[in-house]
């Protein structure tokens, strides 16, 4: 007897298909708690989190990788090259908003997208409030390095 392992969740031709991995609890839960997906959240909310997420995690690339990575500006480069990159990815979500978004679809792993991602106006307060958190949290992963890199935590270790 033969066991499929991969069978079609709703419409197989729309490739939306149940796998082991793809599923079951653990992705379905993991999934579902991303800022994107979590239930019960204005798009400001998840913009503010998922902007945080990207303005932090895009200033460590910049500084570190940059044409300027061996001089004395290396950080400062690194927090504007972050800023302008969010800026750049708020126009585009921008220009998604106005182009009239059409209705997430449900898959396997996410069956109830959220409704308020479904209009222009959802999309513009995502966008918006992606901005203000992407170069929030730029600016303090930029903080961050510098108190780390000024030698401040060092001299908390020669008190002991």
């Amino acid at each position: 007897m033969q066991t499929d392992v991969v069978q079609a969740a709703g419409d197989p031709q729309i490739g939306n298909l149940a796998t082991p991995i793809n599923s079951s609890g653990f992705t379905k839960t993991l999934i579902n708690s991303l800022p994107a997906y979590r239930a019960g959240l204005s798009p400001q909310r998840r913009g503010l989190e998922i902007g945080m997420a990207h303005g932090y995690l895009l200033f460590g690339p910049f500084a570190y990788t940059s044409q300027f990575r061996n001089t004395g500006v290396s950080d400062v480069v690194g927090l504007i090259e972050a800023v302008i990159l969010v800026v750049i990815l708020t126009v585009c979500l921008s220009l998604y908003a106005g182009a009239g978004p059409k209705k997430p679809i449900s898959t396997v792993t996410n069956p109830n997208p959220p409704s308020s991602l479904q209009s222009s106006e959802g999309w513009s307060e995502f966008a918006g409030s992606f901005l203000i958190g992407g170069i929030g949290g730029a600016a303090f992963a930029y903080i961050i390095y510098e108190v780390v890199k000024s030698g401040v935590l060092q001299t908390f270790g020669n008190l002991v």
